[in-house]
């Protein structure tokens, strides 16, 4: 499988709730940072603590909560998704995805989107 590939299973896995299928694609290490000053910003490693401490609370952080593709570029190991956010109350932004992907799996994962506009409307 490609680099893009994988990435895009773990976003069907995602949208479908299936974690188990999506943690299968994180190495035990992969270093995932939400850039943001906001209650789900920092640093997470291994998908477990991700799954735990960051997908797990998105739903609280932002009642609704959703995302959907917009576009995808990627080259062998790199894959960036431009994506769109919503939540309840009308709150909509823009935001990247930028993985890296080794030997089938994912090693880095960063988020970077609009903090300061979800920071005002998260409720954790």
């Amino acid at each position: 499988m490609t680099a893009e590939e994988i990435v895009m299973g773990g976003y069907a896995a995602f949208g479908s709730g299936d974690m188990e299928a999506l943690g299968k694609i994180y190495h035990p290490e992969c270093k995932t940072t939400f850039h943001g000053s906001h209650a789900l910003g920092g640093e997470y490693v291994g998908f477990q603590d991700l799954l735990t401490n960051m997908i797990a609370r998105l739903n609280d952080a932002w009642p609704g909560f959703n995302l959907s593709v917009d576009k995808v570029v990627s080259d062998d190991t790199n894959v960036c998704v431009f994506c769109t956010f919503t939540a309840d109350g009308g709150l909509s932004g823009k935001g990247v995805h930028s993985f890296v992907v080794e030997n089938g799996l994912e090693v880095s994962f960063d988020l970077y989107w609009d903090s300061a506009y979800w920071a005002e409307h998260c409720k954790i």
